[in-house]
């Protein structure tokens, strides 16, 4: 039976997927720290004042405010700032399928320490979606495609690493939050909590003179405008409605829905970059529609 919260996790993965696209030029114009707290900088300054307007604040206890800063620091403050990092060494496409695997390491912690089960249906479709999403991303490339998103920056290696550490920070970081998530808690003021959260853990990397944490570049209106957009799409909306999936939903589960996202980013790249992606991303693309459909019909 399909579930309101299969949706909203299908929807996060499409918003992720936009993010993405949105992601590209700016991440690689500031750098990946840069960029990231400017980013949460904005969606923080976004949902508290939706927070604020609408006074749902009060829903957070006192004693969840720890549990969504400590989920904070993890998948926002660490993980997105690897994704990023992985993201202009690899490009949008590669960083992606190494961000996917979130949903192995959801599935794997989500059974370990909250013993989440799934019915064999739904498990054959994990199997299948997380199958079409590397088949995807792994064969989605032609072999002349030479655009400059597809370029490596940098030490491949490195851009491996840091795109695994996002994954394994954003399966921790729901993790993290899944037991606060109660039927009270509004998702917007918990979002609000864990971006600002990390947004001063940024802050304080720049004032203690990080270097890494410094602009490689002045930013511009152009560029600030991307990212604000960027932020609203996938922080301010997708997150929430991670958050909102993950009320009732198992953290692997959520995830395995979520994970779609890198199969979403070939049509728009194909859009983008005006060249259409090759047969292995039609075949993957062909799998991770019929697995995401075994788990909708479980």
């Amino acid at each position: 039976m399909l579930a309101s919260y299969d949706l909203m996790a299908l929807g996060a993965a499409a918003c992720w997927a936009v993010g993405s696209i949105l992601s590209v030029s700016p991440s690689r114009y500031l750098g990946a720290f840069a960029f990231t707290r400017w980013r949460m900088l904005m969606v923080a300054l976004m949902l508290w004042t939706v927070t604020l307007v609408a006074g749902s604040w009060r829903s957070l206890p006192l004693d969840s405010w720890g549990v969504m800063a400590a989920s904070g620091l993890i998948g926002i403050f660490v993980g997105d700032t690897a994704l990023f990092a992985a993201m202009n060494r690899l490009g949008p496409r590669r960083s992606g399928v190494l961000f996917a695997t979130h949903a192995v390491f959801s599935a794997l912690l989500g059974f370990w320490l909250l013993g989440e089960r799934m019915k064999a249906q739904a498990a054959w479709g994990g199997v299948l979606t997380m199958a079409g999403v590397m088949i995807a991303i792994l064969l989605g490339r032609n072999k002349e495609d030479e655009h400059a998103w597809e370029a490596d920056r940098g030490h491949v290696g490195a851009g491996v690493a840091l795109g695994l550490l996002a994954a394994l920070c954003q399966a921790l970081g729901s993790l993290i939050v899944k037991p606060a998530m109660g039927a009270d808690v509004d998702p917007i003021a918990a979002s609000a909590v864990r971006v600002s959260v990390a947004c001063c853990a940024h802050f304080v990397l720049l004032l203690a003179g990080f270097p890494s944490a410094r602009a490689q570049q002045a930013p511009t209106l152009r560029v600030l405008a991307q990212t604000a957009l960027n932020g609203f799409i996938a922080m301010g909306v997708g997150m929430t409605l991670i958050l909102l999936a993950l009320k009732k939903g198992d953290v692997g589960m959520v995830a395995i829905l979520s994970s779609v996202s890198p199969v979403l980013v070939l049509p728009l790249l194909w859009l983008r970059l005006g060249r259409a992606p090759a047969i292995g991303a039609w075949l993957g693309a062909s799998l991770t529609v019929v697995g995401t459909v075994l788990i909708l019909s479980r």
